[in-house]
């Protein structure tokens, strides 16, 4: 070969492997738009009763907790179950190499963008309830109960249920949630004593797995699947209809408040009334710490029991403590009732000067939230991030846990109440995903802040995020034994932690019923693609 024949050869090679090297270039950059475009494409083929959209999904991409945006690829509307089953079906028949991931979302009331899927499907699980009626069952049934969609708000459960006399025996301090929403997680108030979490108070469940089956279950029928949703926060299927037990319903109740000073005696008082017989209907406690005119503001609301011994209490500056009761009025019980919660605070060791009571009708009382929303955003208040750190401490570590927290991190309650109360875990069934520590009496502490516009400039949001990182790390260098409720953690680890004893059964739930883990993927809990383990 000649010396020019060699170097023609040798150009056309470097000249094959530049223009080889250029496509293989060109393809790695138009890969993800060709499957891009191939994944909308098959979203859009789909044929659902409901539909799809793919622009104006901000909504989707917040959430009440106002801190996390993931903007989701596409939202789903579905008008049946059918169409739920079917998205996820297409979604898990994509297989492992599909980053696609699908999450079902409420009324947006998360708090870390747990019900968000960047870059994937969000069921708006709302739009159920155009398909799905609710129906209250009484007659010729051993318990009453109401079959409702996952979609459907408590409140509207209440406004229903209410019209047959009855009511479900378990809520939230908030009814504007959706049913599937709480109970993914568990469902937590002032009954809970009682009844237990909203978990406990559920006879039948329709879910959806991470494969698209649409399945019963109950403790009867696929039972592991039925205590695997239940506090299962989204991980093992989505929930879209559910069977809740109700009780009979009072029209009124006796709504009462009352101070203490010892948060020793508080805990004893509200762990005395709890396990006792005769007790209240609604048992809660509040922390109250640098507010003023406390008692001039609960006026507006509730009477004194003495008003000149009530106007000379002074709050300012001081750490209290609020016990928060009601009492159910039952028309049979009208002339007994006033005696019985004489004689239930008779046994307290409240600040008598701080009795203060009220009659309101029963919805009022459960609806009291919302009177503050309408407040709130009327202010432009209510859209603010809410930074919320809600924690299960166990009995034995309250007192040192209040007296590190209440007494030293915690500056003032002024950007939102903090709740504290006792549940017996007894009325949790340990079989659900829900997760709380090991004592017979837990906790829960409630830190529900949010983060004000401040006009001198500083970031309330940074400094509400600062104290609670300061709570969470006193909790473990104390080696306090403290769970947390409505959990986010960012790694792996940190959730097999959470978990403890239950991770591995947690895992195997996982592995049977979303083993792509495409389900719930705002919790950081699996990430689709790697194995769970």
């Amino acid at each position: 070969m000649t010396c020019q024949s060699l170097v023609l050869t040798r150009k056309t090679n470097v000249l094959f492997v530049r223009s080889f090297t250029i496509l293989v270039l060109i393809w790695i950059v138009m890969k993800p738009e060709v499957c891009f475009s191939s994944v909308l494409s098959s979203l859009k083929a789909l044929h659902l009763q409901g539909y799809i959209t793919f622009e104006n999904n901000e909504f989707a991409s917040r959430d009440f907790g106002n801190q996390i945006h993931s903007h989701p690829l596409a939202v789903v509307h579905p008008k049946s179950v059918t169409d739920i089953s079917e998205i996820v079906t297409h979604v898990w028949q994509m297989g492992p190499a599909s980053e696609l991931t699908v999450a079902a979302r409420g009324h947006g009331h998360s708090l870390q963008g747990q019900a968000q899927a960047r870059g994937g499907v969000v069921i708006n699980m709302e739009s159920l309830l155009q398909d799905q009626e609710m129906q209250v069952y009484y007659r010729g049934v051993q318990f009453p109960y109401v079959d409702v969609s996952a979609g459907e708000l408590w409140i509207n459960i209440l406004h229903e249920t209410l019209k047959y006399g009855l009511a479900p025996k378990s809520w939230t301090d908030y009814l504007h949630l959706t049913v599937g929403g709480t109970l993914s997680n568990a469902g937590i108030s002032g009954q809970a004593f009682r009844h237990g979490p909203q978990i406990s108070n559920v006879r039948q469940l329709e879910v959806v797995t991470g494969k698209g089956e649409v399945l019963i279950c109950s403790q009867e029928q696929n039972a592991d699947l039925f205590h695997a949703v239940l506090g299962g926060l989204g991980q093992f299927g989505i929930i879209t209809r559910a069977r809740i037990l109700l009780e009979r319903a009072p029209k009124m109740v006796k709504w009462i408040r009352v101070l203490y000073s010892d948060f020793s005696t508080f805990a004893r008082d509200q762990e005395r009334l709890i396990s006792a017989s005769k007790t209240f209907d609604y048992i809660e406690g509040l922390v109250i710490k640098n507010k003023t005119g406390l008692l001039n503001n609960w006026r507006t609301s509730f009477d004194p029991q003495d008003p000149v011994q009530a106007s000379h209490f002074v709050s300012d500056g001081r750490t209290l403590y609020c016990l928060e009761l009601t009492k159910n009025l039952y028309p049979e019980k009208f002339d007994t009732v006033n005696q019985e919660i004489e004689d239930l605070l008779s046994q307290l060791s409240y600040i008598p000067s701080t009795l203060f009571m009220s009659e309101v009708p029963y919805i009022d009382f459960l609806d009291r939230v919302h009177a503050s929303e309408q407040i709130l955003r009327s202010k432009g208040l209510w859209d603010l991030p809410h930074p919320w750190l809600n924690l299960l401490v166990p009995k034995s570590k309250i007192q040192h846990f209040a007296n590190e927290v209440f007494g030293n991190i915690l500056s003032d309650t002024n950007n939102g109440p903090v709740l504290v109360y006792p549940i017996h875990k007894s009325k949790v069934d340990n079989r659900t995903s829900f997760v709380c520590p090991d004592e017979d009496i837990i906790y829960l502490v409630a830190f529900l802040s949010h983060a004000n516009p401040s006009s001198n400039g500083t970031d309330s949001l940074q400094h509400v995020l600062t104290q609670n990182k300061r709570i969470l790390d006193f909790c473990e260098v104390s080696h306090l034994g403290v769970k947390q409720y409505l959990p986010h953690y960012t790694t792996q680890e940190q959730w097999r932690t959470h978990f403890g004893p239950k991770w591995e059964v947690f895992v195997q739930r996982k592995s049977v019923y979303d083993p792509l883990a495409m389900l719930a993927p705002g919790q950081n809990i699996f990430q689709k693609g790697v194995s769970v383990s």
